[in-house]
Formats: C-alpha cells, sequence, structure tokens
C-alpha cells in the first residue's frame, strides 16, 4: 500500500498532458503584467497585484492555469495557508488522519522517509507550476488532498461550489511575519542583497507580501467558515492542544476517531509522529530539496514556537502591526492573543 501511493505521488509530476491552448503567449503575458501594480518583491524583483493579492509572475502563471482547469471533486480536501502560518505541520496531520488505517505510524510510515510537501502537494507550485502542461490528477489517490496559498476569492469556481473540504490554518500575524522574513532570507536571491528586517516589515503592513494582504487573506476563509464546508484552525491553538485539534480534524474530513483509537493512543501518536521537533529531525528533512522547488527542505523548519516575535520587534513595530489589526479585523470577530 505504501509503494503504491508513494509511487503515485511521485509520478504524478511525470505525467503530464500538453495544454490544448495557453490562455496568454509569453508576450501576451509580459504586457499584461505592465498593466498591474507592483512592488519590490521579497524574494523577487517585483510582487504583482493580480486579483486583489499581491503575487510572483510565475504564480500568476499557475493561479490562471488552475482557475482554468482544475476541477474539485466532491472528495477533495483543500488545505489553504498564507505562507509560514503551519503548511506543513497541517499537510503532515491531514495525511496522517486520512490514511492512518493504512500505514504503522512506528515503522515505514511515509512521512518517515517523504516531506510532507511531497505528499500533499501545491497547486501553484507543483500541480499547476508548469505553464506548457498540465497535471494528470488521475494519479492522486482518492480523496484528493492538495493544498493551496491562493485567497478564498481567487479558488476556482469549482472548490467553492463542490461538496470538497477546505481547511485554513492562519497564525497570528506577529510570529508569521518573523517566520517569513528568516525563510525569505535564506531562499532569496544573492544578487537581490539582503533583506534588511525593517524594509520587510513595512511591506508587510502594507500588506505586500506574498499573497498578502495578510488580513484579506484570513477574512476571505473565516467569513466562508461553514460546518461541512470551511474549517477555520488557529495555528496556536493547536500547538496548545493538539490532540484535541486532530479529533476536531478527524471529525470535519470524515475519518473520526473512534473510542478504541482514543483508547489506544492513535491520536496522541499521529501528533507525535507529525510534532515540529520529529519533523525536523527526520533525514529527509534535513538534506533533502525540492519539496517545494528546489529549496532545502531544511529551510521549512526553524522554531515553530508560539512567541518568538518579541525577540525581534521593537516597540514601535508592535504598536504598528497592532494598530494594523485592529483596524483592519475590527468587526470580523477574528482576534489573536499576541504572548
Amino acid at each position: 500500500m505504501m509503494t503504491s501511493i508513494t509511487n503515485s505521488l511521485n509520478s504524478q509530476f511525470i505525467t503530464k498532458k500538453p495544454k490544448q491552448q495557453e490562455t496568454l503567449s509569453e508576450e501576451e503575458f509580459d504586457e499584461f503584467l505592465t498593466c498591474l501594480p507592483k512592488e519590490k518583491g521579497w524574494r523577487t524583483p517585483n510582487l504583482f497585484l493580480f486579483q486583489g493579492f499581491w503575487c510572483q509572475p510565475k504564480e500568476i502563471r499557475a493561479i490562471i492555469s488552475i482557475q482554468n482547469h482544475f476541477r474539485a471533486q466532491d472528495t477533495d480536501v483543500i488545505l489553504a495557508t498564507i505562507p509560514k502560518s503551519g503548511t506543513t505541520w497541517l499537510k503532515a496531520l491531514t495525511f496522517a488522519i486520512v490514511n492512518r488505517n493504512n500505514f504503522n505510524v512506528h515503522h515505514n510510515h511515509p512521512l518517515l522517509t517523504n516531506n510532507p510537501h511531497e505528499l500533499v502537494p501545491f497547486l501553484e507550485y507543483k500541480l499547476y507550476a508548469d505553464s506548457n502542461c498540465l497535471p494528470d490528477l488521475s494519479l492522486l489517490p482518492s480523496p484528493r488532498i492538495v493544498a493551496t496559498h491562493v485567497p478564498f476569492g481567487a479558488l476556482p469556481d469549482s472548490i467553492k461550489t463542490s461538496n470538497c473540504k477546505i481547511i485554513y490554518v492562519c497564525r497570528n500575524p506577529f510570529d508569521t511575519f518573523v517566520s517569513m522574513w528568516h525563510y525569505v532570507c535564506k531562499i532569496r536571491p544573492e544578487s537581490l542583497g539582503p533583506l534588511p528586517i525593517e524594509e520587510a516589515f513595512d511591506l508587510y503592513c502594507r500588506g505586500v507580501t506574498g499573497y498578502g494582504p495578510y488580513w484579506d487573506h484570513m477574512l476571505g476563509y473565516w467569513r466562508e467558515t461553514a460546518p461541512n464546508k470551511v474549517l477555520f484552525l488557529k495555528y496556536e491553538e493547536m500547538k496548545v492542544d493538539a490532540c484535541n485539534s486532530l479529533k476536531k480534524l478527524g471529525e470535519f474530513l470524515g475519518f473520526p476517531f473512534t473510542e478504541e483509537e482514543e483508547r489506544e493512543g492513535v491520536i496522541k501518536d499521529i501528533s507525535n509522529l507529525c510534532s515540529f521537533q520529529n519533523m525536523k529531525d527526520l533525514e529527509v528533512n534535513k538534506k533533502g530539496k525540492g519539496a517545494i522547488s528546489d529549496f532545502e527542505n531544511r529551510d521549512l523548519f526553524r522554531k515553530g514556537m508560539i512567541g518568538d516575535w518579541m525577540n525581534y520587534f521593537t516597540p514601535s513595530m508592535f504598536e504598528r502591526l497592532s494598530n494594523v489589526m485592529d483596524e483592519k479585523l475590527e468587526g470580523s470577530g477574528l482576534s489573536f492573543t499576541v504572548s
């Protein structure tokens, strides 16, 4: 069983179907970009404001392809996050919960030898990253579990109108910024020079960050929360009570844990398997690369802790971001405890 699933997940990026017709030629796409507002990018020369959010040219290409070609199935599971808010963890947890009857968490589990991003592919960074080809999604095991950073409003219509399930995880904006800045500093091309934290923070507070503004991204999914459609989770609450969060995930996914599984410690075993420290210590996450583009897997794991922002924020930074969040989230019912 493990071999068939991992083989199908790996082969999905090899078996491709040529597009019948490109939406835009290279020349037309370059001209299209000139019509979009742009700002300095974090790890690319520019970010462009596309459909109300900021992203890179390659991401825009992929998102257009996703919107035109992805057809959601009622059994699909869509994992949605903004970068550096718990994506890797959510992928691991979801994969482990859905496939827990197929694998023993203590022996030969795919998560022990595969980065979570290999087992749960991104729509925009894996499946639709090649602008000249379309993926053969029939190779994905059922239920198909895929991930995206795309805001809710830019998701394909089939995701919104089908009975597929969406799980969204957000993290408090302070820790998200620090995690994002550290990550970008590791993968930013040397030709662009360093990215001072002050410069990154200013962009962040103005909403100029990948798939941002951050507040719009969160609110887009928050407002769509529904019992059988969108499950909205907070990273901090998951860290404080991982086992209860797993039970909530299992119930929402249609794979609820039985009383017998609880007694036998299955929930705790999955929680331990997918814990930040366990994943960080795995060999595949120390030396491998390519789980996301050509970036090193080890760069996906830094601290994963709550409150690390306090080691980097000045009082003025705290005041500015607090004011931004208060203003943008006012009246929404969404709030964060910052400690």
